[in-house]
């Protein structure tokens, strides 16, 4: 989750920073620009004064206004998100389908660097999360035997004696609750202590980026239910793999 939401804020940055450049020969509506693509958020016109500006050189007042009315118009494009290669290709079509743009700068050498590691880190972070799923897969039925032979004799006993069988099992579904509220406090305390370290913080300002690291509220309530949930699920695979002893 923390991960994700690193990788959220990033794309935003990079939303906000990243533009197209696009040329035109007439000046163009901002609004007809934007309705050429959904992906399109801004679209800001270019004041050519600069360019002038370097140009002056001896040149008539005259000639210079009379340049400002030749030269081509040019348009800064802000998008929504930070879009991927195929998006940026579509979108350059949709622009150039207007007669009267003549060029759009993507900056792709650029952008396709940036995008792809972006990728690369986040199909990383997948895999070692895949990883760890597998591993933890694997610890639970481990813990499920354990629970089995742990809970097999005294379950069999109270059978003999007619308990019912919610009543042989509330002991092992009121253990697997107070295990499952140890484990989630203990990674509470874990994760604010990490959020707290200013070592953190240092690493999401050197990379321009500011996220809730640890929601208190909601990311230990998602823990809690989580834990709980898995808890439970072994207790019933354990009370389901209970065999009655005749």
């Amino acid at each position: 989750m923390i991960v994700e939401r690193s990788i959220d804020t990033y794309k935003e940055n990079l939303a906000n920073n990243y533009a197209l450049v696009i040329v035109s020969e007439k000046n163009l509506e901002t609004k007809q620009l934007i309705a050429i693509n959904p992906l399109v958020a801004n679209v800001e016109a270019l004041s050519p004064d600069n360019i002038i500006t370097k140009l002056n050189a001896g040149i008539s007042k005259t000639n210079m206004e009379l340049l400002k009315v030749t030269l081509p118009k040019f348009y800064k494009v802000s998008l929504e998100h930070y879009p991927s290669p195929a998006e940026l290709k579509k979108l350059t079509k949709s622009f150039l389908s207007n007669q009267y743009i003549t060029k759009v700068e993507t900056f792709e050498k650029t952008h396709d660097t940036t995008y792809r590691l972006l990728v690369l880190f986040k199909n990383v972070i997948t895999v070692f999360a895949f990883t760890v799923a597998i591993v933890t897969i694997l610890l639970i039925s481990k813990e499920l035997r354990i629970w089995q032979f742990k809970h097999n004799e005294r379950m069999s006993i109270m059978g003999l004696f007619g308990a019912p069988s919610w009543l042989r099992s509330a002991v092992l579904f009121r253990l697997a609750i107070v295990d499952a509220l140890i484990a989630s406090f203990l990674a509470f305390i874990i994760f604010a202590y990490i959020e707290s370290m200013p070592i953190i913080a240092q690493e999401f300002q050197h990379i321009g980026i500011k996220i809730v690291f640890f929601d208190h509220l909601y990311d230990s309530l998602l823990m809690l239910g989580v834990s709980i949930s898995v808890s439970i699920m072994l207790a019933m695979f354990v009370v389901l793999g209970h065999k009655e002893e005749v």
